[in-house]
């Protein structure tokens, strides 16, 4: 069989072998997704809006478009999602019916958000939620977390319409409307690095309710932990606030839709990891971001990555790249799969290709040893054209070391023919 031969019936099925399988396997792999992602958020003066920006920021280092749509608050960032306008949303911890909402899956929870009642120091203290029947009180704008949570704890301490007059303001309209004393007191989930809780707590026309049954509101809504503000915490010099209070908190959760592209989830995640990873009045260093105190299903992509962190091959290359690899691991299969009797069908074939270098010169050299009854010229011309085929040999064969031994039997095979020819041609010369 000639080399030409050799290729056309080894080599090139193995070829064709190669690309069909790879196109094949290709057919699996999921298409590069869109670098572009929406997030809903809250107010512009909101702390789910300046955490946004932050995302925003760094997701723009990694080639990743994020949008922002401002809201009301939790209550509409779920319908959002749930209509398909944003892929990602801050949520309020407990806002979340997670049968009515099976398409949404939680990322993390980022922070603790407390619940604030602030209220209109007119000479008594309000130790009771309880207490603020028969008053004017804000509980938040509508669609707001606050305002859903707020509604929860009225009801069950049998606050309502009937006996309170509640009104829906924002934070901001709530806490202007508090100073100037069109309200008596005001609920506000926010962080306690808001412009709002800040202001507040500085002024001594308004006092922070120390509520007296923390326990008994975190076995009655789990999704609730309580916490405590120490004297002096938010300010040192002004002692803000003047005594410690007792404080509940829901955390701040991030949400997507369920068939988000589990890679835009990945380096998703690793920004919030790298914004809410440290430590603040309430929150330890990597405390957050967090898989507690999620209200759905946890997505399987963050869940392993705030679980694992970075992956070997995002360790070395930076994501896009190493996820580009990542997502050809699926090639290995049939790589594999044919590499194996590739390299076994190699091995001989090399051995062949070195070998007939050699063995070609035999043909010529089997019929110069094979020609009987010749005469004296004729010899003498067969021992000529065995020093030339032996010059042509030593031109032409050029192998590796490990196959000398093959070469130099050729040589001494040659020689061996011409030496019997010139004993031949000697007996005739004798006669």
């Amino acid at each position: 069989m000639s080399t030409s031969q050799m290729i056309y019936k080894v080599i090139l099925p193995i070829f064709f072998s190669f690309i069909f399988i790879f196109y094949f396997a290709s057919s699996f792999i999921e298409d590069t997704p869109k670098k572009e992602l929406t997030i809903a958020t809250g107010s512009t003066s909101g702390n789910y809006y300046k955490a946004a920006l932050k995302y925003q920021k760094l997701l723009a280092k990694q080639n990743v478009k994020l949008n922002i749509i401002n809201t009301s608050g939790s209550v509409e960032n779920l319908d959002l999602l749930n209509s398909g306008k944003a892929d990602i949303a801050f949520v309020q911890a407990g806002i979340i019916d997670s049968s009515d909402n099976q398409d949404i899956e939680s990322l993390a929870s980022i922070y603790y958000e407390p619940l604030w009642v602030f209220y209109k120091n007119s000479g008594y203290t309000i130790d009771y939620i309880v207490e603020l029947i028969n008053k004017k009180v804000s509980i938040g704008g509508n669609g707001s977390g606050t305002q859903y949570l707020a509604i929860q704890m009225l009801i069950d301490n049998g606050i309502t319409t009937d006996n309170t007059t509640l009104v829906s303001l924002t934070a901001e309209e709530s806490k202007n409307k508090l100073l100037s004393g069109e309200i008596d007191a005001m609920f506000l989930v926010s962080s306690p690095n808001s412009e709002e809780v800040i202001e507040l707590l500085s002024d001594p026309s308004i006092e922070l309710l120390n509520l007296k049954r923390v326990k008994a509101y975190n076995q009655k809504y789990k999704f609730l932990s309580s916490l405590t503000l120490y004297e002096g915490t938010i300010d040192l010099y002004k002692n803000l606030p003047s005594e410690n209070k007792n404080l509940l908190s829901t955390t701040a959760n991030l949400v997507c839709n369920k068939g988000l592209n589990g890679e835009l989830i990945r380096i998703f995640v690793k920004q919030i990891k790298i914004v809410h990873s440290k430590e603040s009045i309430f929150e330890d260093e990597n405390q957050f971001p967090s898989l507690n105190n999620l209200d759905t299903s946890i997505n399987k992509e963050a869940q392993n990555y705030l679980t694992n962190g970075d992956s070997w091959l995002e360790s070395i290359f930076p994501f896009w790249i190493a996820s580009q690899i990542d997502r050809l691991k699926i090639l290995l299969i049939p790589l594999l799969t044919l590499l194996f009797p590739l390299f076994k069908g190699v091995l001989p074939l090399y051995t062949w290709s070195i070998r007939s270098k050699i063995y070609k010169w035999y043909k010529r050299l089997d019929v110069l040893e094979n020609i009987s009854e010749l005469s004296k010229q004729e010899l003498e011309k067969n021992v000529s054209d065995l020093l030339v085929l032996k010059s042509e040999v030593q031109e032409q064969t050029k192998v590796p070391l490990s196959y000398k031994g093959e070469y130099y039997n050729l040589l001494l095979h040659i020689d061996l023919v011409a030496k019997e020819m010139n004993l031949k041609i000697k007996d005739m010369y004798t006669v």
